[in-house]
């Protein structure tokens, strides 16, 4: 009890072990991340895909860092403001 560790991802894109579980998730070849209950990736997960391609970040920052975005599905917020600000305007 007590030994269990995580694989997360850090800021530079790199995976390194946790003793601390990730709080978000994220989809390495859509370089996307979200809530660990998103229903887009848990109906996903249920269908068998994702599981090989999933990561895990320990904050929204360090997701922000090693160059993943916000998924429209759980963090809609978040997405406007991350695709207003690829697609040059100001939110």
């Amino acid at each position: 009890m007590g030994d269990a560790t995580y694989t997360l991802t850090g800021r530079d894109g790199r995976p390194y072990v946790s003793p601390t579980p990730g709080s978000l998730g994220g989809y390495r070849p859509g370089r996307l991340y979200g809530r660990l209950d998103c229903p887009s990736a848990l109906r996903a997960l249920a269908r068998g895909h994702y599981v090989r391609h999933r990561v895990f970040f320990t904050d929204e920052e360090t997701a922000v860092a090693a160059g993943y975005r916000p998924c429209a599905v759980c963090l809609p917020r978040r997405y406007s403001r991350w695709k207003a600000r690829r697609d040059g305007g100001a939110s």
